[in-house]
């Protein structure tokens, strides 16, 4: 994991924010997200510097994994180290909580089994 991956993952594991499980490269279609949220289909990009050049390559590959259902947040490896708590705040405003999930909310499957 990069340094901001090291950071976020602190915050999100363990059911660290609100509860939710979140994974870390988490595959999806062959890709493979930073983190993902299978209970809120909710994947969590971060983008450092070597991603600059690949912002077409980025958008078609998140129109691939959104068509599966799956909402999808970028934030810098800036935005995770320099600021850390609009990032929080901002994957919170995207997430339901726990007890409305709970009632039955369809998740994807890792290898054949319910995440």
């Amino acid at each position: 994991m990069t340094p901001s991956e090291k950071l976020l993952w602190t915050y999100l594991k363990d059911r660290g924010l609100c509860k939710h499980k979140f994974r870390r490269q988490f595959p999806i279609d062959g890709f493979v997200l930073d983190f993902y949220c299978p209970t809120q289909k909710l994947g969590i990009e971060l983008d450092g510097s070597v991603h600059d050049n690949k912002k077409e390559q980025d958008t078609a590959r998140q129109a691939i994994i959104e068509d599966k259902g799956v909402k999808i947040l970028r934030f810098t490896n800036k935005d995770v180290e320099n600021n850390i708590e609009n990032v929080l705040r901002k994957i919170k405003q995207n997430i339901s909580p726990l007890h409305e999930v709970e009632r039955g909310a369809p998740s994807l499957t890792r290898g054949g089994v319910r995440t």
